[in-house]
């Protein structure tokens, strides 16, 4: 949209055309001087006062008195005396227009998020007649399900006190944190009991209901949430709690007759063995090889994985079509910064049972395959741990033995076995002798990953010891807990 006045022509730059831009090529008096650039957008007064700006300035010169100035309805005196004479105005529009303007650029740089609010009249709805929405049928009001058996007189908190409720969202959520609540706590510190033992007091804890399994220790569980709720809901203090206790100290070791009475130790009669999480396995391999960056928060961040996967899901439009790995420190934080999409998971985590946020999980399958040991053997996460696990041993000690321990005990947690030291030295010196006849084998596996190895270590002796780190961080001492 253009509008001309006199000689000037003024165009909204949101609908340009896409043509060549011409300054004043089709006015006979027009010229450089007659273009004006502003950074912000201008009103429909300002437009106007521009577009009569020479004409007011010679009126105003030769003393014409305001009531004679032909103005034209779209340019009033007091138009023009806040546009150009009044300062405080003309400070206030240049505040507004700076605030506009940084307005503009966090809509440009960030996504919009709607949320909501309770809206300040009653709120209404309907039941639509198969969801068409201009079929209404019966009115309806805010209320809970009635299958979650919501009290409508115990639960509802206002103040010091409990009172008759309202039926909102507030309700529900008061309700479900209320301290004489059944559920929200059991469930809660089921599922840490979970995370620490691999199954639950309830093994069904995505279901606490008729078709769920029973506690195997109903008052163990009832203790702990009254615990929770005491302690305002700590989740570290019911942690602490679980691994402090004698039954998690347990050794994990089992005789044939307890294997036989107890296979899945649904009686707690042994320390809990469990292969970690996909996500945990990967801090551990980055915490023992020293790689872990542990700043808190920021972005997520793109690790390795194999070229070409966001292609085949991705749809054309997408801002996620191509994967572009991140570099440097953001390549060793935390899985929880891991960027995940949902249609095209990180491999390396779906591999060990890594649900793929599709949808809610809240018990993990737990599997045991090949593929598993073919990502921990050749995926440049692991790789590169393990060979800067192999250079650190190698600056410590110049002894193969001394190596071996040093390795064996950072990575498994626990004093070395004489056996795991000798077989850890037999498989250096055989990969030794193995990356000294093939150099350029040495050299590949040595530089693997965004980070570089150190230069001053014989290329050789770093390869063998990489092969024997990557072998140590695949033992089920490794992996399991």
């Amino acid at each position: 949209m253009s509008s001309r006045y006199g000689s000037e022509v003024y165009v909204d730059a949101s609908e340009l055309a896409d043509v060549p831009l011409k300054i004043a090529g089709d006015l006979p008096t027009g010229g450089l001087s007659d273009v004006r650039i502003f950074r912000r957008w201008l009103n429909n007064e300002e437009v106007q006062l521009l577009a009569r700006e020479s004409t007011l300035k010679k009126l105003l010169k030769s003393g014409t008195p305001w009531d004679d100035l032909d103005l034209q309805d779209h340019a009033t005196p007091n138009r023009f005396h806040n546009q150009v004479i009044n300062n405080d105005y003309r400070d206030c529009a240049r505040d507004l227009s700076a605030t506009q303007r940084r307005r503009d650029l966090v809509y440009s740089r960030s996504t919009t998020t709607p949320v909501m609010q309770e809206r300040p009249s009653a709120p209404r709805a309907w039941v639509l007649e198969r969801g068409a929405y201009d079929q209404r049928r019966e009115q309806v009001a805010p209320a809970v399900p009635e299958v979650l058996d919501f009290d409508k007189t115990e639960f509802q908190i206002t103040g010091d006190g409990l009172t008759t409720r309202t039926e909102n969202r507030l309700d529900l959520a008061q309700w479900l944190v209320h301290p004489d609540h059944p559920l929200t706590a059991r469930i809660m510190v089921n599922r840490l009991w979970q995370s620490v033992f691999g199954v639950g007091l309830v093994k069904t804890s995505e279901g606490f209901g008729v078709m769920g399994d029973r506690p195997t220790y109903p008052a163990l569980l009832d203790w702990l949430a009254v615990e929770f709720v005491e302690s305002g809901w700590n989740v570290n203090h019911i942690l602490r709690l679980i691994i402090s206790s004698s039954t998690y100290l347990q050794s994990s070791v089992f005789t044939v007759e307890k294997l036989q009475l107890n296979p899945d130790n649904r009686f707690l009669a042994r320390g809990p063995r469990l292969r970690l999480d996909a996500e945990i396995l990967r801090n551990q391999a980055l915490v023992v090889s020293a790689f872990l960056h542990r700043d808190i928060g920021g972005p997520s961040v793109k690790t390795y994985q194999p070229a070409g996967l966001w292609e085949v899901v991705a749809i054309s439009e997408s801002n996620t079509r191509e994967f572009q790995p991140d570099s440097g420190d953001a390549l060793y934080r935390r899985s929880v910064y891991t960027f995940w999409k949902r249609t095209a998971p990180p491999p390396a985590m779906a591999a060990f049972n890594a649900p793929a946020r599709e949808q809610c999980t809240v018990r993990r399958e737990r599997t045991n395959t090949p593929l598993q040991a073919l990502v921990l053997m050749n995926d440049l996460q692991f790789v590169e741990a393990a060979r800067h696990l192999a250079q650190t041993a190698l600056k410590r000690s110049s002894k193969d033995e001394t190596r071996a321990a040093w390795m064996l005990r950072t990575a498994l947690s626990r004093p070395k076995k004489e056996v795991d030291t000798v077989e850890s030295v037999s498989s250096a010196r055989s990969c030794r002798a193995l990356f000294q006849q093939t150099p350029p084998a040495a050299q590949r596996l040595i530089h693997c990953g965004d980070s570089n190895p150190d230069e001053p270590l014989d290329a050789a002796e770093l390869a063998a010891w990489t092969m024997v780190a990557n072998a140590i961080m695949n033992r089920d001492d490794f992996l399991n807990k």
